[in-house]
């Protein structure tokens, strides 16, 4: 199972992210990186992102200035 993350403007057009996305063996994993990177995402133009495992959407969009 690979955890992604898409990187989104407001529209959910795709924004190239601030910092350079991995792929997680966890949802664990990815939310935790989510957690450490959202305001330098945030800071680099991305306003909302959206989980996947293995290309199967789990939640989002998720807006990261909501979490300010």
């Amino acid at each position: 199972m690979a955890w992604t993350w898409r990187f989104e403007k407001a529209d959910g057009t795709e924004a190239a992210p601030a910092v350079e996305p991995e792929e997680f063996t966890t949802q664990g994993d990815a939310e935790s990186w989510i957690g450490e990177v959202w305001r330098e995402l945030l800071d680099g133009g991305v306003e909302q992102v959206t989980l996947f495992d293995d290309g199967t959407r789990i939640y989002g969009p998720m807006s990261l200035s909501a979490a300010e």
